[in-house]
């Protein structure tokens, strides 16, 4: 059959998420894209694949077929890049990597200096992505390896398909707005419920993971502005809109004016490498891994070490 390792990707990738557009999100296509790499697997097989059922799309008997063996075509397919990689007896080829915004901008940039001075030959292309996009991203395909945060507190499900690497933590203070909390060294989240907080929305890993550390406490976070970015939080924090949690990472992203006060809870986030369990033996992986370690170990002052 007359197809590509990315138009049998899709076909998997819409029966785990069940739209076009979820799985455009996923691989870091238009849904005109997608919807083209499906019309040309029917094309290729001379069959109908897909229906369209109301605004929804389902698989169809031959849709599912052809999933349930792409998988095991894609699978065979790593194993033979993975084979290759070993041939050639150096580290090289193309590795893609998935990372969030903090990653790209503290963690990246020394990654990438070091794998060009000890792997010339591996080539990283990276892809900014939302930090709750991490895991499906390397689960379908779409990135050989990606940096994520994973919470104590809400910790992210556990895929067999997966593998997932702590390579340091870090402790969450507040940041208050200047002169607010003088004198103060250390506050306890109990005594937070007359803040204004600025918090991520409540059905991400972050929200949900400070809102549960507030709750185990006795205090509903009255959260006045949901916002995930971490430079625009700061600097709401910054002009005395409101309080948030911050790490040593997030602080390094933006110079601001405002104080951080210690928590007397311990609540953390982990910095952590995912990748699939059938890439663990590739050399371009292993290499990487090896130097991301070698920087977590290097940024030692950023959090506690993991």
């Amino acid at each position: 059959m007359d197809w590509t390792s990315s138009q049998l990707r899709s076909l998997v990738e819409l029966t785990r998420r069940g739209t076009i557009t979820a799985v455009a999100q996923a691989l870091g296509y238009t849904p005109g894209g997608v919807s083209q790499q499906i019309a040309a697997l029917e094309k290729a097989t001379g069959m109908e694949l897909l229906r369209r059922v109301g605004r929804r799309v389902e698989l169809t008997d031959a849709g599912r077929t052809l999933a349930r063996h792409a998988e095991r075509i894609l699978s065979t397919e790593a194993e033979a890049v993975q084979a290759l990689e070993r041939s050639r007896g150096e580290v090289s080829g193309v590795l893609r990597v998935g990372l969030f915004a903090t990653a790209a901008a503290e963690i990246l940039p020394l990654a990438l200096r070091r794998v060009h001075e000890t792997h010339p030959g591996l080539d990283v292309h990276s892809r900014d992505m939302d930090v709750d996009e991490v895991y499906d991203a390397v689960a379908s395909g779409a990135v050989d390896l990606a940096l994520g945060l994973d919470y104590p507190d809400v910790p992210i499900p556990r895929d067999p398909a997966l593998r997932v690497t702590q390579l340091y933590r870090e402790r969450f203070s507040l940041a208050v707005p200047t002169g607010s909390m003088a004198g103060r060294a250390e506050i306890s989240l109990a005594e937070t419920q007359h803040l204004r907080w600025i918090l991520p929305w409540a059905d991400s890993y972050y929200g949900r993971a400070v809102r549960t550390a507030c709750r185990r406490v006795g205090v509903e976070p009255d959260v006045r502005h949901e916002v995930t970015d971490t430079a625009a939080t700061l600097a709401l924090v910054e002009a005395g809109i409101g309080v948030s949690t911050v790490t040593d990472l997030m602080l390094r992203l933006r110079a601001s004016r405002f104080d951080v006060v210690r928590l007397r809870e311990t609540v953390e986030r982990h910095i952590v490498v995912v990748f699939r369990s059938s890439a663990e033996g590739r050399p371009t992986v292993a290499a990487l891994l090896d130097v991301l370690r070698a920087v977590a170990e290097s940024r030692r002052d950023v959090g506690q070490p993991g």
